[in-house]
């Protein structure tokens, strides 16, 4: 095995050996703590920017294949896991975890001790990190993890989001038939692309919109002239305040049609409201965190995927209240308008793999278009 080397901006190391691509990387090193899913993880554009360690000690075993992707390639920066299954014990695993990092190209470090790192990171926070398995210098690579940007007013939208608009079809997957295509539409919405997850652009068309995917940077003008029913907020990496463009065109939609925010799109609609965002200590990244909300009481299971929130308080005066918390350190979850058809969640209710949860506020979503088009 060819030795490598994790090392943090506060200068802790981390010895291992090579995971896939042998090389160097760089980013905000962050863990989450989901057991599988490790293939939609590492596809969702969302980590562009991040070193992400998996917390589950063997990862794997199930391998890769061409259909479990949330978008068209792998986005993040680097990878950590404990070990690394060399075998795929799934009828439908195509290529190992090994093999499929290094065809694209992806450099990681196993064999190291993900619980202390775990540890470590929950008690000094994320922070930027170097991986590399071409440098044995220490000091060298501390000095390189110390002079990272981090990920503060950074925006990293515009290096996930698409090119150009393309309308989408394809619904969500089934063992006998595999992904189908979507029943025939009710509502036209167009989903700004700030990272979107390809399962959120399934569960639309299978709820019966037509969709439209657009760039993060096309304006509101553009948006209204294709004369949507709703307006979706996809998920995305990075801080929401380094993408104003996102938010400028968010404030102009907001009294005009139904909006549903995820994610990034949750944060973005926070500050098109007047509110403020700030960074979490370590960020919520896993499927097991307990949501609450406020208004039934129901517990929500969720698949969560941030590193920044939304201050509630800063919203509350504007017409904007909060709906949902998370039961583990109490930031907002969920935001809705008093008035307008306006939503978001901070959390994945598309997630796949992942609980199923919330997969109800897709339908809200379409009882919004409906009472709008009524």
């Amino acid at each position: 095995m060819t030795p490598a080397l994790l090392v943090l901006r506060d200068g802790r190391v981390f010895r291992g050996d090579a995971l896939g691509a042998v090389g160097e990387t760089s980013g905000e090193v962050i863990f989450n703590t989901a057991m599988s899913g490790y293939q939609e993880i590492l596809t969702d554009p969302s980590y562009r920017g991040q070193i992400v360690s998996m917390t589950y000690p063997l990862i794997g075993n199930y391998g890769l294949n061409e259909e479990d992707v949330e978008s068209a390639r792998p986005w993040v920066n680097g990878f950590i896991v404990k070990e690394a299954s060399a075998i795929a014990s799934s009828w439908r695993g195509g290529v190992s975890l090994e093999a499929y990092l290094r065809r694209h190209g992806i450099v990681g470090i196993q064999a190291i001790d993900t619980r202390a790192l775990t540890r470590h990171l929950r008690d000094h926070g994320a922070q930027e990190g170097v991986i590399s398995s071409v440098e044995s210098d220490v000091e060298a690579l501390r000095a390189r993890a110390r002079g990272l940007p981090g990920l503060i007013g950074r925006d990293l939208v515009r290096e996930v989001t698409s090119d150009a608009p393309y309308t989408w079809n394809e619904g969500v997957w089934d063992l006998a038939r595999g992904y189908g295509m979507a029943p025939p539409p009710r509502f036209n919405v167009v989903a700004y692309d700030a990272g979107i997850k390809l399962n959120i652009l399934r569960q639309l068309v299978s709820t019966g919109c037509a969709v439209t995917v657009v760039p993060a940077t096309t304006p509101a003008a553009a948006v209204l002239e294709r004369k949507p029913d709703g307006v979706f907020l996809s998920n995305g990496p990075g801080d929401p305040e380094g993408v104003p463009y996102l938010v400028d065109a968010v404030r102009e939609l907001l009294p005009r049609v139904p909006v549903f925010g995820i994610c990034l799109g949750h944060q973005i609609m926070g500050l098109a409201a007047g509110g403020r965002t700030y960074k979490l200590p370590f960020g919520h990244h896993g499927a097991n965190h307990p949501v609450k909300d406020t208004a039934t009481g129901r517990v929500e299971i969720t698949s969560q995927n941030h590193g920044f929130a939304v201050d509630p308080a800063s919203v509350e005066h504007t017409g904007w209240e909060p709906t949902h918390v998370n039961l583990n350190d109490h930031t907002c979850e969920g935001l809705r308008h008093r008035e307008w058809p306006a939503f978001s969640v901070q959390y994945h209710p598309e997630a796949s793999p992942g609980p199923h949860d919330a997969n109800y506020l897709f339908h809200r979503f379409i009882d919004l278009m409906t009472r709008k088009a009524g």
